[in-house]
């Protein structure tokens, strides 16, 4: 093969790892679900559950229509999830991975530009092309993290996922007057509560489903501009109350701690353990700032000199492994939140290990943690820069 035609391959073949891993940020990642008697399956066909994105966790719940159950949209999971979580003093869902949601983007993209600067044999055009897109890189993150209003900057899948997860309804367009009744977390208490005692779990008529009504929308913004606003008037309400002293600068970094401390704060409010969890969030999103500026650094300084060189080789290896370190950010979580039980919950349960693959057991529930389309894809992104590494490595021989 001549070296023309193994460039030219590699290019395509970077291009379309470029559009797989553009095509990952917006699809699910995993899904989990739990299933319980008083979750029939006429009315959960999925049982209670949600979605694992890059830049989220959502709602896996779908409309069910049927006559003898009235639904306008479908059973927000999230919510539902947290609530049976919770009776075992388990911290809310979003208060897992917030760093790796708040810097997706970034992380992303540096990945992609990983990838592209592999394709390119030259040094000097890959140092060019690196400079460049690093930068901007850089600059956009440094805006959005920092920067007064930065939140203009980061995606709407993001803010969507963070105002969700405040226990409140991020699709309701009249900023928090809507009306909306969800399923009765009464049912679950009950079904937990005799489950633990060693009691028969009874079924619940299926015909027990909330009806959800929704109040008409005012007049709409912008998607982004109207879930930013949502954010603010929520994050104002906190001011005039004095949970917070800081006046709203919409930027990341604030964003990002504030959120998590009243997410971790929504079932359990206690301070005295909120606040050393909150304080160490802010100072990990300095560290990782500057760990990203060194990286896109390290790589442009070493990584462009020469195809022998280590650095080099890691951008396309660092990319290659992200399914590895999807799993252990995931599993590390889950462990996480098994083994970080707060004591206000209303049941006692040793600390354990969440299921990561497969199918499981938690008093009554049943649980089911399983990879989605984005897993798959990322298993196809790998096999392909595999093949390019590959095809680098017997030119770099020759």
């Amino acid at each position: 093969m001549t070296n023309t035609k193994r460039s030219l391959i590699i290019t395509s073949l970077s291009a379309v790892s470029i559009l797989l891993m553009i095509t990952v940020y917006f699809v699910p990642i995993w899904w989990v679900a739990l299933t319980a008697p008083n979750y029939p399956e006429a009315a959960f066909p999925d049982g209670v559950r949600i979605n694992f994105h890059m830049n989220g966790v959502f709602n896996g719940c779908s409309l069910v229509v049927k006559d003898e159950i009235i639904e306008e949209e479908a059973l927000d999971c999230v919510h539902e999830m947290d609530t049976i979580n919770h009776y075992v003093g388990m911290y809310p869902i979003a208060a897992g991975g917030p760093i790796e949601r708040g810097f997706s983007p970034f992380l992303i993209t540096l990945l992609i530009l990983m990838v592209a600067g592999f394709a390119i044999s030259d040094p000097k055009k890959r140092r060019l092309f690196l400079g460049v897109t690093f930068a901007a890189n850089a600059v956009w993150m440094s805006m959005t993290i920092y920067t007064s209003n930065g939140l203009n900057f980061q995606n709407e899948g993001y803010l969507y996922a963070l105002m969700n997860q405040l226990d409140q309804d991020a699709n309701d367009k009249s900023l928090g007057n809507g009306t909306v009744i969800v399923a009765d977390s009464q049912r679950a208490l009950k079904q937990l509560k005799d489950s633990l005692a060693g009691r028969a779990v009874e079924d619940m008529e299926e015909d027990s489903a909330d009806v959800v009504t929704k109040a008409p929308p005012k007049k709409e913004l912008a998607e982004k501009q109207r879930l930013i606003s949502q954010l603010k008037e929520t994050y104002n309400n906190d001011l005039a109350n004095q949970r917070v002293t800081e006046e709203w600068a919409g930027n990341g970094y604030q964003l990002m701690a504030w959120h998590y401390g009243k997410v971790l704060g929504r079932y359990f409010n206690n301070q005295d353990e909120i606040q050393p969890m909150v304080k160490t969030l802010r100072m990990a999103t300095h560290i990782v700032f500057i760990g990203l500026i060194g990286a896109m650094l390290l790589l442009l300084v070493v990584g462009t000199t020469s195809q022998k060189n280590i650095i080099y080789w890691l951008m396309v290896l660092v990319p290659m492994a992200l399914p590895i370190f999807f799993i252990i950010d995931y599993a590390s979580w889950l462990w996480w939140y098994g083994h970080t039980l707060n004591d206000m919950g209303a049941f006692a349960v040793k600390p354990f290990m969440p299921t990561v693959f497969g199918e499981g057991k938690v008093a009554q529930f049943a649980t089911f943690s399983y990879p989605s389309i984005g897993f798959g894809i990322m298993m196809i992104n790998s096999i392909i820069l595999a093949t390019i590494a590959l095809m680098r490595r017997k030119e770099s021989l020759q």
